[in-house]
This record gives C-alpha cells, sequence and structure tokens, in this order.
C-alpha cells in the first residue's frame, strides 16, 4: 500500500493526478499496425536523404570508379566490399528507425498502478505528466516521439527515432558501417585521382572528365563529412556504453556543427543557385532546439 512516507516528483504538488478519471488519457501512438514508425515530417525527410546519399555514392563508385576500371580483380574486391558495408549500414539503418527504442507504456499513472507496484517507504516515484505514465530510472520524454523512452541517449532525426534501451545496437552498428564506407570511398577517390592524372581523363571514365570531376568532388565532400560525424558519434557511444551514460550534450553540439555545413553547402555554395528562404532556416533551428 501506498503510505505517506513514499514520495512521487510532481504527484505530491498534485495528488488529484494520480485518479483514473483525473488523468488525461494520452494521444495514439505512432505505430503502424505493430510496427513502431514515428510520423515525423523532418525525421523522414532525412531518413530518406541518408538513403538518396548512400545511393548516390554507390552510383559514383560503381559507374565512375570501379566499371570503367581496366583492373578486374580490382574492381571485383572492392564492389563486393563497399555494396557489402552499405547493404549493412541500410539494414542497420532500418533495424534503428523500425525497432521500439524502450517506449514506457502510457498511461499507468494511477494510484492502483502506484499500489501494485509495492514500493518501499521513501522510495522515489516519477511521472512524466505529458504522457501521463510512471517512467523508470534514467527514461526521459522524447518530445518528437511523444513517449518516455528507457535510456534515452538521444533523437536521431536521421534514423528518425529515439537511441535507446532496444536499438542502440543498430545505432551503433549504422554509425560504424557508414563511417567504414565513408572512408572507403575517400581512398577510392584518392587512388582513381591518381589514376587519372598518369592516364587520360577521357579513359578512366565512361562521363566526361568534368562530370566525373564533379562526381568525385562531390562523394569526397559526402565521404569526409559523414567520416567526421559518423565517427565521433561511433566514439561518443562506444563511450557511454562503457561509462554506462548517455552522450546527449555532445550528440546535440556534433548535430548542429553537422547540419549547420551539410545545410550551407546545398543549400547556399551556388550548387543548386537558389539558397533557401531565411524563414526555413529559422524553422530547422527551432527543430532542433525543440528536440534536443
Amino acid at each position: 500500500m501506498l503510505t505517506p512516507t513514499h514520495r512521487s516528483r510532481d504527484i505530491e504538488r498534485s495528488p488529484e493526478y494520480l485518479q483514473p478519471d483525473k488523468c488525461t488519457p494520452p494521444p495514439p501512438d505512432d505505430s503502424m499496425g505493430g510496427i513502431w514508425f514515428i510520423k515525423d515530417g523532418c525525421g523522414i525527410a532525412c531518413a530518406v536523404v541518408t538513403w538518396l546519399l548512400v545511393v548516390f555514392a554507390e552510383f559514383v563508385v560503381l559507374f565512375v570508379m570501379l566499371v570503367p576500371s581496366k583492373d578486374y580483380v580490382y574492381s571485383v574486391i572492392n564492389g563486393i566490399l563497399f555494396n557489402t558495408l552499405a547493404f549493412l549500414a541500410l539494414a542497420s539503418h532500418m533495424r534503428a528507425m523500425l525497432t521500439d527504442p524502450g517506449a514506457v507504456p502510457k498511461g499507468n499513472a494511477t494510484k492502483e498502478f502506484i499500489k501494485s507496484l509495492s514500493l518501499k517507504p521513501g522510495q522515489v516515484v516519477y511521472k512524466c505528466p505529458k504522457c501521463c505514465s510512471i517512467k523508470p530510472d534514467r527514461a526521459h520524454h522524447c518530445s518528437v516521439c511523444k513517449r518516455c523512452i528507457r535510456k534515452m541517449d538521444h533523437h536521431c532525426p536521421w534514423v528518425n527515432n529515439c537511441v535507446g534501451e532496444n536499438n542502440q545496437k543498430y545505432f551503433v552498428l549504422f554509425t560504424m558501417y557508414i563511417a567504414l564506407i565513408s572512408l572507403h570511398a575517400l581512398i577510392m577517390v584518392g587512388f582513381h585521382f591518381l589514376y587519372c592524372f598518369e592516364e587520360d581523363w577521357t579513359k578512366c571514365s565512361s562521363f566526361s572528365p568534368p562530370t566525373t570531376v564533379v562526381l568525385l568532388i562531390l562523394l569526397c565532400f559526402e565521404g569526409l563529412l559523414f567520416l567526421i560525424f559518423t565517427a565521433v558519434m561511433f566514439g561518443t557511444q562506444v563511450h557511454s556504453i562503457c561509462t554506462d551514460e548517455t552522450v546527449s550534450g555532445c550528440y546535440y553540439f556534433s548535430t548542429l556543427v553537422f547540419n549547420f555545413f551539410f545545410f550551407f553547402f546545398f543549400f547556399y555554395s551556388g550548387v543548386f543557385n537558389q539558397p533557401l528562404p531565411p524563414s526555413f532556416l529559422d524553422l530547422y533551428l527551432l527543430y532542433c532546439l525543440k528536440v534536443w
């Protein structure tokens, strides 16, 4: 039975919150037929962009560097290695995106549920007034997922999901595979440039020399950017697992830096010659501040 010595953060100030008829029903889940999927426009767009960038890297690696190469063994070995890592990266991305990160059941912040916990005298009970649930230790509420997530590390828009207790391993694998294919692509770009400098540019690619150079530079920029970002994230994730901590602060800073350079390059460096309106950037920054 719940005794006066039990404490419940926020419940002490609002005792009526534990009444079943006073607990506001939570909104419906964002899952689709039992499949965990967050219906967030920005997150879905970022996830699609992630896949498109991997597909672009596949296109440049295969049709600009490997297929035109005269070294058959070099093309086969690097093609198998790159495609295997890309497949594992996309598979890990799907698992991280479609796996329940550890959502706490909604609507259990009631007196009956508190009594069923058989709490010890003086034990603290945490509740979330937003999703009307009792939170376990180290659970945090995500404003995007609209759920409390057990051992929540951060919400990642690139996988359109929170990184929590159940899907952190898939996120770690995703960052590792992306870092590996980025490094692999950069190495192949370096060898291809050396090969083209020694040979005739018209013979080292199926495309025209200007098109080849532009595609290789874009791939080099993409690979370098994602190598730095995913390598940092992989390192912080492994460190957080070893120390049993979260990296929300480090992720917040690194994500803002990454997103700044990403959007600056694609929308303000003249690649598409049409900069985004200031209102879009303001909304994007507000979204970042809201998530983290």
